[in-house]
């Protein structure tokens, strides 16, 4: 095995996964992405390559193999099948894709600061995220040394994120590391994800144990922080994990969800199959369990209309995504009947 790619998670598996695709493996992982640049970790050691032009961009994570170009030069050849992705809707431009945040991650961060109000929605929108990305949710609360109402804060978080662990963190006074840490085992790859001023910064210094990311202040009238991260980069941690910090986002677009949906949010779907008609609205209807179970307080109102918002959300994304193959059959549409054309103009062959 390549022990110079080990710090960045090059496993047995990863090892197989090169020589079962491709005759000569020439491993490398994409450390980070810049605007026209990309910085690869690679046996010789770091590498900047230009951005390549590929059917599938590669992200921060992708495990990718090296070749030359005519002019001998090192370029990306190819890129591994993801074993896992994380990605949202593109801001402000819901029909041009999913914009990747993270490849080959094994557990998704949840970073929630105790030193403000919890954003419910915000946090629901990001475990359904990080359960459609195929890594395993962990929620990290930071900041533990400022919150007073420590005790309330981490009993609603556990509440709302069921089935998910809760790691209680304070970076500053090395609170928590000891319990987060056997979380990621070494060749694992760990992305944190939260809002600006969340203390993900911090937390990256401890769990190094060095100094590698500055520190902003947060604002006090929003509880904002300063974007002290502007992109995504891996990060070796001294007990062989790998950790990727994300700028902070101030909202979590889904790009679209499967699994996501059911595990957040699976104890509402339940109630479901108990409604008198299979195609209840959950509104007026007679004997609808949905409606039973606000009333008797077993549903919170806040959790139902966050529920529907996302669904709300998720269903006019794929109207969108039905436009958008729509455009894109009327592009080709007319190429295909062409080709058809001429070639019932070419003669036939002798028979």
């Amino acid at each position: 095995m390549q022990t110079s790619l080990a710090p960045y998670g090059y496993t047995d598996r990863i090892e197989q996964l090169y020589q079962s695709n491709f005759e000569r493996p020439c491993p490398a992982r994409v450390v980070r992405v810049d605007k026209n640049r990309v910085m690869l970790a690679t046996t010789d050691g770091p590498l900047h390559v230009a951005f390549p032009r590929l059917d599938e961009q590669c992200a921060t994570g992708d495990w990718v193999q090296l070749g030359t170009n005519s002019e001998n030069e090192q370029v990306i050849a190819g890129v591994l099948e993801r074993s896992s992705l994380l990605a949202r809707k593109k801001a402000h431009d819901p029909l041009s894709g999913a914009q990747v945040l993270a490849a080959n991650i094994d557990v998704v961060g949840v970073v929630v600061p105790v030193d403000r109000p919890i954003s419910h929605n915000r946090l629901e929108r990001t475990l359904v995220a990080a359960w459609d990305s195929g890594g395993t949710p962990l929620v990290i609360l930071t900041k533990a040394d400022l919150s007073n109402g420590n005790d309330d804060v981490v009993s609603q978080v556990i509440d709302q994120a069921a089935g998910v662990d809760v790691v209680t963190t304070s970076a500053e006074l090395g609170d928590g590391l000891e319990e987060l840490m056997p979380r990621v085992i070494p060749g694992q790859t760990l992305v944190l994800l939260g809002p600006s001023g969340a203390g993900k910064s911090t937390l990256i210094n401890a769990l190094a144990g060095r100094h590698l990311q500055d520190t902003g202040d947060v604002r006090v009238v929003d509880g904002r922080g300063k974007h002290t991260t502007t992109s995504r980069e891996l990060i070796p941690l001294p007990n062989g994990a790998v950790l990727m910090d994300t700028p902070g986002v101030r909202g979590f677009a889904l790009w679209e969800s499967d699994a996501g949906m059911e595990a957040v949010f699976g104890d509402i779907e339940e109630l479901f199959a108990d409604c008198r008609f299979q195609d209840c609205r959950h509104g007026p209807e007679p004997d609808c369990a949905v409606q039973a179970a606000l009333a008797a307080g077993r549903l919170e109102q806040r959790r139902w209309k966050s529920y529907l918002k996302l669904q709300r959300e998720l269903a006019r994304l794929d109207r969108q995504h039905d436009e958008v193959a729509k455009r894109q059959y009327g592009r080709e549409w007319p190429k295909i009947v062409k080709a058809q054309a001429k070639a019932r103009r070419q003669p036939s062959p002798p028979g």
